[in-house]
């Protein structure tokens, strides 16, 4: 909407601005606008027209109410991606956090550490610090004999080998000492263990521990179960949306402006979609109210949309860390495992919360 000029009338107009969360666009004679989010509009508006330096350049003001933390970093992203495509991502302070990552198109691929997602490898995360990730990443090689070292590998029976390969923890292709066959097997089984969250690797060993007890080889049984701890602490290493990218699938289910309604916010394989905005009013169909599960199932009947692009990805993947792992996140998050399989008490039980959350404040 277009500012009146400084004077009376625009003294009025702040005046009537609400007192509210909301992102903001101050459009000026010239270049982009002025972005900002704010929990108090009016005030914070009133301060840049009346003492700052936007006074008498300010020419219209754009305003959204927002009520979540995550509505207001969505929507200041999304302008800021517009409006400022070659520094948005500094604009908006978005940092991106941390994956292991299994380098896939190496001969004998290996894990690294990376802020950065790409098409190729499994990427999995993200993780809260780049610490936790390397934690984690530590804690799985010592199941597998993936190597360790980054070098381009020759294999070569002279070559010297490492710590690793004397102590049995690692194939070594660098000694000709497995063939690519052999050492993908064991790629393989790492790439499980990730897409499973531990549980490939869990099964195995908890049924060689059962064998082994009913052959009575208490030795062999006692190691196995002292693997399964070990796993145990590995997985205790996991963040709590740790996950494949490709499979980054959930639901946010966030406070909305709209009164005794929520917005839900799904997720679909890394990628945000447009927001769902769900009254918690009953319906009546035949005289009958519909239930919460029925409107939920209703609603989040999503066609599955085109893959976005891994760097769209890794951005609404860092908007996602950025709030869950935040101290001051408002609402709740539903991680799904499978998008036809929605555990729909659990997101009726969070739908719940965060109403009653939200009309409490």
């Amino acid at each position: 909407m277009l500012l009146p000029a400084p004077g009376p009338d625009r003294d009025h107009f702040l005046a009537t601005l609400p007192e509210s969360p909301a992102v903001f666009a101050l459009t000026m004679r010239q270049g982009p606008p002025y972005l900002a989010r704010t929990a108090l509009l009016g005030r914070r508006v009133r301060r840049l027209l009346r003492l700052g330096m936007f006074a008498d350049i300010a020419t219209a003001l754009d305003f959204w109410h927002t009520a979540s933390r995550l509505e207001s970093s969505l929507k200041l992203y999304e302008l800021a991606r517009e409006h400022y495509p070659a520094s948005y991502l500094k604009l908006t302070k978005l940092r991106m956090p941390t994956y292991v990552k299994v380098l896939l198109t190496n001969e004998f691929p290996r894990t690294t550490v990376t802020s950065r997602l790409t098409k190729s490898g499994l990427n999995y995360g993200p993780f809260r610090s780049r610490l936790g990730a390397e934690a984690f990443e530590a804690s799985v090689l010592e199941h597998f004999q993936l190597r360790r070292c980054t070098e381009d590998l020759a294999p070569d029976s002279e070559h010297p080998g490492c710590m690793y390969g004397e102590m049995n923890h690692c194939l070594r292709p660098c000694q000709a000492a497995v063939s690519p066959e052999g050492y993908a097997t064991e790629v393989r089984r790492v790439t499980d263990f990730l897409n499973t969250a531990g549980r490939s690797l869990l099964d195995t060993v908890e049924r060689a521990r059962n064998r082994f007890s009913v052959e009575m080889e208490f030795e062999e049984a006692a190691r196995q179960h002292q693997r399964l701890d070990k796993i145990g602490t590995t997985l205790k290493l996991l963040d709590d949306i740790a996950m494949p990218i490709d499979a980054a699938h959930g639901i946010a289910v966030t406070p909305s402006s709209e009164p005794q309604a929520v917005e839900l916010r799904p997720m679909l394989a890394g990628a945000w979609q447009p927001a769902i905005r769900f009254p918690l009013a009953q319906e009546v169909a035949a005289d009958k109210p519909i239930s919460l599960d029925r409107r939920l199932r209703e609603v989040l009947e999503i066609p599955l949309p085109p893959q976005a692009p891994v760097s769209q990805r890794q951005e609404h993947l860092a908007l996602l860390a950025r709030w869950f792992y935040s101290s001051w996140r408002d609402g709740e998050w539903l991680p799904l495992d499978n998008l036809g399989a929605v555990p729909y008490r659990r997101l009726v039980n969070m739908v719940h919360r965060v109403a009653t959350a939200t009309h409490s404040s």
